[in-house]
């Protein structure tokens, strides 16, 4: 199985994000799951690279090269693909994928998940999203997509679009019970 996650870049954050992380990467090695993520070297995406490389895992890191020109990429990722703009970068994030796992993050991370919801709303990625909603994080977003449903911006089957578990052990269940998704999707994308 291969697993892009979406993460943070920010050293700042609360101890209890990295923890999360190292817990959600360990289960990844456990279960002998390659991993796809942003090639960053800083907050959770460093810490994830770390955990899954000193416990002998495999990832690879997506990053454009203007980050790397600024050092912001993870030295000992051996497997790094270059590209030159973020939008090439979240294409190659969804290439040959089983699954993506949002971790918390900022706007860079927002803009990755809520375009791969997009994408799946339509048909054009049919795999599980699978939100780590570590410490209540990603509520107001659940609130917003519950919302979005209600007030008939989004059809009441795109529900099956992600799920939210609250801890790194729900991960790999989640995406292995996620609902059956297809190209068909298109079919219920406008909501009329």
């Amino acid at each position: 199985m291969k697993i892009c996650v979406f993460a943070a870049s920010s050293d700042k954050v609360d101890k209890s994000y990295f923890n999360a992380t190292e817990k959600l990467a360990l289960e990844f090695v456990k279960n002998n799951i390659d991993i796809v993520y942003g090639g960053g070297a800083y907050g959770l995406m460093g810490k994830l690279a770390d955990v899954v490389i000193q416990n002998g895992g495999k990832i690879q890191g997506i990053i454009p090269k203007f980050m790397l020109d600024v050092e912001w990429g993870h030295k000992l990722v051996t497997d790094m693909i270059l590209v030159e703009t973020m939008a090439e970068r979240k294409a190659k994030f969804l290439e040959g994928i089983d699954a993506i796992v949002s971790l918390p993050g900022g706007c860079g991370t927002f803009e990755e998940l809520l375009e791969a919801i997009t994408l799946k709303r339509l048909g054009q990625f049919t795999k599980p999203i699978i939100i780590l909603n570590t410490n209540e994080y990603y509520n107001p977003l659940k609130e917003m997509l519950e919302r979005s449903i209600q007030e008939n911006f989004m059809n009441t089957r795109h529900r099956d679009i992600w799920s939210f578990v609250d801890e790194p052990k729900e991960v790999i269940p989640a995406i292995l019970n996620a609902p059956i998704w297809d190209k068909d999707a298109i079919k219920f994308a406008a909501v009329e």
